[in-house]
């Protein structure tokens, strides 16, 4: 991080964590507001961010077999209520159309919160032997859920996202799928976000309407607080069995088919900004970032400087990196701020100086600092910079995610952590609902997951002393 502030239209986010946040928003031009409440114009330097996000993502839904598809925006409302647990999940949610241009229409449509039924009604039609399964499929769209609150890219009422929707002939092949995709994305946000990520199970009371089981990954942000960046389910038969999809299997006896779902949304970009993000903006990770490194010609109106300046560029791009010149007649100073609140991980500046001693100066967005590069070793140096900022923005997005990770014993204990410290806390768990709901009453935290990777921190539990045999984080979550 930049020690000393330069820009001063955003907050600082000692002073104010939530201000920071929407400033940097704006001021990095990555959102817009619009005249409907909880509605976001995704500005086209936010909008490229989703879309390395979406590449990133699409490569390895491809790479597991995975088909893209679309589906309708509308949903009849006969249709979202054949799965009970799931209608009643998302019905506070739910938009709905009633007119078709000037007439009444016979049925409600819901604007689609999620696409399950969707594809369970044309599953219905489509499946009937087990050579027809598995069916691998993804889709890119937008979805409305009528939020009562919303703030950028974590919670808007429309938002993009993918979502994975796969159909299987067995429990294991279903779970194993599962577990699967959620790899894929505690993936990407460790090795392309930089965040590292604990993978997990949600409680029952925390699972996705209509699934058995929910996975997730769970993240730390600057402010200590979690986000939940990606998650992926285990429906069993309940969606099939609703939807009446059955198939005959290899025996010639008829089955009900297992299915999943998984979905991430652009509520990872708001996760990049705050686990990245300094007081001097948006701060991002080259292997996401639009625009890997700016160039910057100094003394631009002196000869050659900006034919030399494009001739790094083009050098660069031949590499493959993506790289941006600005050669606006803005002064250097303000070119500096600009790409420092816009993220850009690396800034190369070369002057008539530099020319002469066959040399660029590179920053660092990252830590600020500056190192000279030979330009005979701008192919070889300018990547290996890029990767050790990589490898940075992990390893400091990881020391405050273990450093703030805790242990306690007791609900008192639980709250005196996340009152002074925040972070997640562990602890054991018997896994009745009512010490959940105690947890969160007495000490002001949800549970975020059930860790994989388990842990004996003890045997009781610590809300109602009987026998644990589970550990849980518990953290405030946005």
């Amino acid at each position: 991080m930049a020690t000393d502030k330069k820009v001063e239209q955003i907050t600082d986010m000692e002073v104010d964590f939530a201000k920071w946040y929407t400033d940097v928003c704006k001021k990095a031009e990555l959102i817009e507001y619009t005249s409907v409440k909880g509605m976001f114009i995704l500005r086209p330097y936010g909008y490229a961010i989703w879309e390395n996000i979406q590449s990133e993502l699409d490569r390895r839904f491809k790479e597991t077999g995975h088909q893209n598809v679309s589906m309708p925006l509308l949903i009849p409302e006969s249709l979202l209520q054949k799965e009970k647990d799931h209608v009643v999940g998302f019905a506070p949610e739910c938009a709905w159309v009633t007119l078709g241009g000037s007439e009444k229409l016979e049925e409600k449509l819901c604007i689609r919160p999620t696409s399950e039924t969707l594809f369970c009604d044309h599953w219905h039609n489509i499946v009937h032997s087990w050579r027809d399964l598995p069916l691998l499929y993804n889709q890119w769209c937008s979805v409305l859920r009528w939020e009562k609150t919303s703030r950028p890219f974590l919670r808007h009422r429309e938002f993009l996202w993918q979502e994975g929707h796969t159909l299987h002939a067995s429990a294991e092949e279903a779970i194993a799928e599962t577990e699967q995709q959620l790899e894929v994305y505690a993936d990407l946000c460790e090795n392309i976000l930089a965040m590292p990520v604990v993978r997990g199970c949600k409680t029952d009371k925390e699972k996705f309407a209509g699934a058995e089981r929910t996975y997730s990954i769970e993240c730390m942000m600057h402010d200590h607080k979690a986000l939940q960046s990606g998650t992926s389910h285990y429906f069993g038969t309940g969606f099939a069995t609703a939807f009446d999809i059955t198939f005959t299997d290899k025996d010639n006896k008829p089955a009900t088919p297992h299915q999943t779902s998984w979905g991430l949304s652009t509520r990872t970009i708001g996760g990049i900004i705050m686990t990245h993000g300094d007081n001097n903006g948006l701060v991002l990770p080259p292997r996401i970032a639009p625009i890997q490194a700016v160039v910057l010609p100094i003394a631009q109106h002196k000869e050659g400087v900006v034919e030399k300046a494009q001739e790094l560029i083009g050098r660069l791009k031949a590499t493959g990196l993506r790289v941006k010149g600005d050669f606006s007649d803005n002064s250097p100073g303000w070119k500096f701020a600009e790409y420092e609140m816009k993220g850009v991980p690396l800034r190369i500046e070369i002057g008539p100086k530099d020319i002469e001693a066959g040399q660029c100066v590179c920053a660092r967005r990252d830590s600020g600092e500056k190192t000279i590069i030979l330009l005979s070793e701008l192919e070889t140096k300018i990547p290996e910079l890029l990767n050790a900022i990589q490898a940075g923005l992990f390893a400091k997005a990881k020391k405050n995610l273990d450093e703030h990770t805790f242990t306690a014993s007791t609900p008192e204990e639980v709250k005196e952590i996340v009152d002074t410290k925040g972070g997640f806390v562990k602890t054991m768990w018997c896994g009745d609902i009512e010490c959940e709901l105690a947890m969160k009453e007495k000490a002001g935290v949800t549970s975020r997951c059930i860790p994989l990777v388990q842990e004996n921190l003890g045997s009781v539990c610590p809300v109602c002393g009987k026998p644990a045999k589970k550990m849980i984080i518990w953290g405030v979550a946005y």
